[in-house]
């Protein structure tokens, strides 16, 4: 009897889960009964994504989250964390310990019926222990990064050439063997995520997590990959050099356009859902004339942005004289005063969740400005909006340059100098003017819409039938029952 059954266990950042979310969703569409593994206080929040009602072949299974020494306790999320530059690494030391428990929901699983015996488990890049356990039951372990094949096999390369670039002038050009990239990239580009490994070297902490995360996963059966091949092609082999025993790149994407139906409009979050009515409301008026006037503006969870950059955003913002919706997750910034009563009924500044697919896939919303994470990426790619590029951490500079350069269905904010300030300035009211302005009203951003629109289409067929995402999973399930 063929086993039909996939476990994914994502790491508790949301970046990274939703995504894995989503591939359940695929896999569930496949006849396939799928697993998620995740702690208790992230479980509430994976099963309003995965009503039971909608998704009768997806089930949780819930494991207890350590109390560990340096983590504030009830913490079991990055987004919980007080700094994620003071407490990223104790939070990923803690996710080690979940290695006993997930072992013996393993365990139970292999020794079950056909049905329980799972085909594999998909496991993100930062649970490197989850092979060891995979290893131990004869299970497939597939790797999930959360990033484009392009940023992942760059990011590779440059973590092994780090220790050569210390030293190196900012401006110096760098040329990453075995990639043709589409776009120019100099030492002062590389993240300090990557450069670390040149800095730090043996015996730093991080660097350690990261070649222990870095062996698993090239070790692994096979890399699972958010994208298409229509976007990734050329890049596919790069990857797939890193890779151990002939492992392959999966490229499923984009895995949340298997469900189109969650983006028709703004969900029930049960707290502030009046809000989020309203704001359906108020896009729904700027849509009549002309559709896409409106600029989205999020950073996504993780990005710290100090109260005087927030300043300089806001004052931009309102220069441009472009609506806009504005998501702000800092809980210490205050609006200047005076501000939203000058932009009231032209920008709305909300504190609130919102659903980024249904802001990116409505009609008055034109442009999106971003950090750049890969799931912002494509989701403003596959709704054909372009979008004004604002890398902040880890990969998202090298998204920028894809999008930007390579892809050009996007701008970037142009400002000479654009180096953080004192108080934590990058760039100025001036400059994100000029951007908004361009993105919306500009010859170069009408050429960017016109690019991110055709991109979209190719996104939207990669999912449907006879379209490479779809073949691929296909493919996928065949070869996993084959082992």
């Amino acid at each position: 009897m063929a086993k039909n059954h996939v476990i994914i266990f994502p790491f508790m950042a949301q970046g990274h889960t939703l995504p894995l979310l989503d591939l359940a969703k695929s896999l569930s569409s496949h006849n396939l009964r799928v697993t998620v593994v995740t702690t208790p206080s992230n479980a509430e929040s994976i099963s309003d994504r995965l009503p039971p009602a909608s998704h009768p072949n997806i089930s949780l299974a819930v494991i207890p989250f350590p109390a560990i020494s340096g983590l504030p306790d009830g913490t079991e999320n990055t987004s919980q964390l007080p700094s994620m530059e003071k407490f990223i690494l104790p939070f990923l030391h803690a996710t080690k310990k979940l290695q006993e428990p997930f072992e013996k929901l393993l365990a139970a699983a292999a020794a079950g019926s056909d049905a329980d015996r799972p085909l594999c488990v998909v496991s993100d890049f930062f649970l490197a222990w989850t092979l060891d356990t995979c290893r131990a039951y004869g299970v497939p372990r597939l790797v999930f990064h959360g990033m484009s094949v392009c940023a992942m096999a760059l990011s590779k390369s440059l973590w092994r050439a780090a220790p050569r670039l210390v030293g190196a002038g900012a401006n110096e050009p760098l040329d990453v063997p075995n990639m043709n990239l589409p776009f120019d990239l100099t030492v002062g580009e590389v993240p300090w995520e990557i450069m670390v490994n040149g800095i730090g070297g043996p015996g730093n902490p991080f660097v350690e997590f990261m070649e222990e995360v870095g062996w698993a996963d090239v070790n692994s059966w096979g890399v699972v990959v958010n994208s298409f091949e229509e976007l990734e092609l050329s890049h596919i082999p790069a990857l797939e050099s890193f890779y151990r025993d002939g492992a392959r790149a999966w490229c499923l994407g984009p895995l949340f356009l298997c469900d189109q139906a969650q983006a028709q409009a703004p969900r029930d979050k049960s707290k502030g859902a009046e809000g989020l009515f309203e704001l359906g409301r108020w896009l729904d008026e700027r849509a009549v004339a002309p559709p896409g006037s409106v600029m989205y503006v999020s950073f996504g969870t993780q990005a710290d942005v100090s109260s005087a950059q927030l300043d300089e955003l806001a004052h931009g913002l309102e220069m441009s004289g472009v609506p806009f919706v504005w998501v702000v997750r800092s809980g210490s910034w205050s609006v200047p005063e005076g501000l939203e009563g000058r932009i009231e009924g032209r920008g709305l500044i909300l504190r609130k969740w919102v659903d980024q697919r249904y802001m990116l896939g409505h009609r008055a919303v034109g442009g999106f400005l971003s950090h750049c994470g890969w799931n912002s990426v494509l989701e403003s790619v596959s709704a054909g909006v372009p979008i004004l590029a604002w890398p902040m951490m880890a990969e998202q500079p090298f998204n920028a340059k894809l999008i930007v350069e390579g892809l050009e269905a996007g701008l970037r904010i142009e400002a000479a100098g654009s180096r953080v300030a004192d108080d934590g300035v990058v760039f100025k009211r001036e400059a994100i003017c000029r951007g908004v302005r361009e993105l919306m009203g500009g010859a170069k951003g009408r050429r960017a819409r016109d690019r991110a629109q055709a991109l979209g289409r190719v996104a939207h067929r990669a999912v449907g039938d006879g379209g490479s995402s779809r073949d691929a999973m296909t493919r996928l399930i065949s070869e996993l029952r084959e082992c």
